[in-house]
């Protein structure tokens, strides 16, 4: 999953449980959808991508560096990044969001596109919510 700032899920992949996270890196961001709001052209690309150790690919850093991206990633065997964990709680908190589903927090479905329908409403349940929360 990929998420903002503020946590608001943007892209959500399905993969198989033996697959690793950094193989789905450069789908994710390519996914994310404009973003409006400022006058001009909307963004299409995020400024930068914090991602933990299981992120770590120096072929997707030159990815993302060429789509200019910045790549905040702790290396593997390297200690981790100051501060990086209260940024990555963005993440865990969206994660946690979306296990609150009964129905995604383990997986019953064996067909993948009823596991991503579900997904794709839990994930529109998250944005609704936090935008009655933030209008009221």
């Amino acid at each position: 999953m990929i998420c903002d700032g503020r946590g608001t899920p943007l892209k959500v992949v399905t993969t198989a449980a033996n697959v690793n996270d950094v193989t789905q890196t450069l789908a994710l961001v390519d996914g994310v959808p404009p973003v409006a709001g400022r006058p001009g052209r909307p963004r299409r690309r995020p400024e930068a991508l914090l991602g933990d150790k299981g992120y770590d690919s120096n072929p997707n850093r030159d990815e993302l560096r060429k789509r200019r991206i910045l790549p905040v990633i702790s290396r593997k065997g390297s200690p981790n990044i100051k501060g990086l964990g209260k940024l990555r709680h963005v993440v865990e908190q969206t994660f946690a969001l979306l296990h609150q589903f009964k129905r995604i927090a383990v997986r019953w479905e064996r067909r993948t596109e009823l596991h991503d329908a579900f997904v794709s409403l839990a994930c529109s349940l998250i944005c609704w919510r936090r935008l009655k929360k933030h209008r009221s």
